[in-house]
């Protein structure tokens, strides 16, 4: 499954989340309006994701991005990265 890479350790998304007056369990809950599951991203999942320290988390699946861009109305491009291809090849 695709992995992106939160961008400027997350500082682009908590900034798109105070522009867009949102908290995290705010967030969460435009998520679920978003998602055609219902289902939506965890607050305790966008907290790791837009978080600082030693609880944040650099990555996450393609889909949170997505349903997290889409609930902020912001392009997945200037929130998330793709990650570099690797290109390291592991002798056995």
């Amino acid at each position: 499954m695709s992995t992106l890479i939160r961008k400027g350790d997350g500082q682009p998304l908590r900034a798109a989340m105070k522009a867009a007056g949102l908290s995290g369990p705010a967030l969460s809950a435009a998520t679920k309006r978003v998602d055609p599951t219902g289902r939506g991203v965890s607050p305790a999942a966008i907290g790791v994701i837009a978080g600082r320290g030693r609880t944040a988390r650099p990555r996450c699946r393609l889909r949170t991005a997505w349903l997290i861009a889409d609930a902020l109305d912001a392009p997945l491009q200037s929130l998330f990265a793709m990650p570099t291809a690797s290109t390291d090849t592991v002798e056995r």
